[in-house]
């Protein structure tokens, strides 16, 4: 797609969202296009620089917004199950995905910006999801967000529908880090480089971890540390 960038820098690969005349909004096509470009570029990648163009990093989906008269459940269905698989896209790379957020952030861009594992936030950035103000139900960004962003952050951005600051949205977990505008990119680069410089079983074994530990007891939260800790950490590939 034409408003879909994707550079690769040895084992990095960028994939830039091109569309700021648009708000960076996407199309369920182009969401079908980015989980693909994500799961080939976790194949032979460290990890995953999501990023936009433009003043605003994402204002949501083209197609947000109620029609009448609405489809039939089934249908309705058959339709978002689009957005949730590429919710799940994240949630199932092996690789971490790394994005600096600017501008406005809102709707389906707020679930892209809590669906990534590291989130690196200008200062001047707003999040928000609209949704109930529109007479829509916000559960499916909600879905995204449900295992990153507090119960009461996650409570407040639906029912209130009011954007956050950056800052706020660092309180809540939904981004990893809060810069000054203009130290976006540096911020970025030490992320990127130092995965760079991890060996590729530790990258693997982090976001594994990460991904599977918080759904198990605390027994099994120790176990599964052990066994990476002792399986990746004696690993001849740990020493490439």
């Amino acid at each position: 797609m034409d408003n879909i960038r994707t550079e690769q820098d040895g084992e990095i690969t960028t994939i830039t969202i091109d569309s700021p005349d648009d708000g960076n909004r996407v199309s369920d096509e182009m969401a079908a296009h980015l989980a693909g470009l994500m799961q080939q570029a976790s194949e032979g990648s460290k990890a995953i620089v999501l990023r936009t163009a433009g003043g605003d990093f994402c204002l949501g989906r083209k197609t947000m917004g109620r029609t009448w008269p609405q489809p039939e459940a089934l249908e309705s269905r058959e339709k978002m199950s689009m957005v949730f698989d590429f919710y799940d896209t994240f949630r199932r790379l092996k690789i971490p995905v790394v994005a600096p957020i600017q501008g406005r952030t809102s709707g389906f861009g707020c679930a892209i910006a809590a669906l990534t594992d590291i989130t690196i936030a200008a200062r001047s950035a707003r999040f928000e999801l609209p949704e109930t103000s529109h007479r829509i139900m916000p559960t499916a960004a909600m879905s995204s967000m449900v295992d990153r962003v507090s119960r009461k952050g996650l409570l407040y951005l639906s029912y209130s529908a009011q954007s956050i600051d950056a800052l706020n949205a660092l309180a809540i977990g939904l981004v990893s880090e809060v810069v000054a505008d203009d130290e976006v990119e540096a911020a970025l680069g030490l992320v990127v480089e130092n995965i760079r410089r991890m060996p590729m079983p530790a990258v693997f074994a982090v976001k594994a971890f990460a991904s599977n530990a918080a759904g198990m007891s605390i027994d099994g939260v120790n176990d599964y540390a052990q066994n990476l800790h002792a399986t990746v950490n004696t690993s001849s590939r740990m020493r490439e």
